[in-house]
């Protein structure tokens, strides 16, 4: 079955259906990660967002139920080169999820890294040109978008066991954040995202972590307001998204980037130390500041990746410390968050 990516300025993309039929809509963006490919799909920092992946073959080690990031699929299509092996694909179009080879990634990604991201709509199937090409420019942009409702928990749970215990705010969080936590004996009380404060510091957590999530984080006032509220009242971890809200309660501003970080490779200097991590990334807001609150930045463009408050017990990075794919350069930083907040309780 024949199918096409159309981007907002009219650019088309031949391929054929490996998936479910059907138009998805979405921002089309592209991951230079080599593997993880169902990590990508089922993370919900991915919710509509059409994902291409860079790399040329993609499927050949299958598909398993450990591996994903969540209960269910959050990208809204999948671009590759080539599919490759029955299980990934059959998954795919078992999922729902609109999914295209053949496509020319090469090409695709130079036009999104010369013109930034796009609006897009992924077909597989009979469909009109001229028509999903309209339905895309009159689609929402990314920018100015508030997702985390979307994604997030509706109710509150626990995972794991342990006597400390950690408050994660859900903002699309993945499994492999709360999985870490637990290896480290951490028991994760996870909440909505639209949780107060109060009911938060109410649960006596030795530390909140502040999740990932899909969306523009300027969007996100009252989430915002909620961090800034907890500030100097709990020791604070922010991870991407979570990253973002801290550094706006922090009066620190947030832009969204070009094109993009996503993928395993993203090389990113730790300034205290000057050693560099090779870590895991999916975003594409960035946080924009200098000065001494800054503890990380990117080597690809120089963008804040990390930030640290000393004086309100909060830090946060925008990269993946979870590796959930990815290099375990930073696997550390949520084992050392861990033990501070273990010393702090014990005081």
């Amino acid at each position: 079955m024949s199918g096409f990516l159309v981007l907002e300025d009219g650019s088309v993309f031949r391929g054929r259906s490996v998936g479910a039929l059907g138009v998805a809509h979405g921002e089309a963006v592209f991951t230079t990660a080599m593997t993880g490919y169902q990590e990508v799909v089922t993370d919900p920092s991915f919710s509509e967002q059409i994902v291409a992946f860079t790399a040329p073959m993609i499927g050949n080690y299958g598909v398993s139920p450990q591996r994903s990031e969540s209960a269910q699929p959050h990208a809204s299509a999948v671009l590759m080169r080539q599919a490759t092996g029955g299980d990934w694909t059959r998954w795919l179009h078992g999922q729902g999820i609109v999914a295209l080879e053949e496509i020319d990634t090469r090409a695709l990604v130079v036009r999104l890294r010369e013109r930034g991201a796009m609006r897009a709509a992924a077909v597989a199937g009979a469909a009109s040109l001229e028509q999903v090409l309209a339905d895309v420019r009159v689609q929402a942009p990314m920018t100015g978008r508030a997702l985390v409702a979307g994604v997030s928990t509706r109710e509150p749970y626990r995972v794991g066991r342990g006597q400390t215990r950690v408050a994660v705010l859900d903002y699309g969080c993945k499994r492999s954040i709360v999985e870490r936590l637990n290896t480290f004996g951490v028991q994760a009380s996870v909440f909505p995202h639209d949780t107060d404060a109060g009911t938060i510091l109410s649960d006596r957590p030795a530390g909140v972590l502040l999740s990932n999530g899909p969306g523009d984080p300027a969007a996100l006032a009252n989430e915002v307001a909620v961090v800034r509220e907890l500030l100097g009242r709990v020791p604070i971890l922010g991870i991407c998204l979570g990253h973002q809200l801290l550094a706006l309660a922090a009066e620190l501003e947030t832009f969204k980037l070009p094109f993009g970080h996503r993928g395993a490779n993203h090389p990113v200097l730790e300034l205290a130390s000057s050693s560099v991590l090779v870590t895991s990334q999916n975003h594409g807001f960035a946080v924009r500041g200098d000065g001494p609150a800054v503890t990380h930045v990117s080597l690809y463009d120089g963008t804040v990746e990390g930030i640290g408050l000393p004086g309100e017990r909060a830090r946060s990075l925008q990269f993946h410390p979870e590796a959930g794919p990815g290099p375990h350069d930073a696997w550390p930083e949520i084992e050392a968050w861990v033990e501070e907040i273990r010393v702090a309780q014990a005081a």
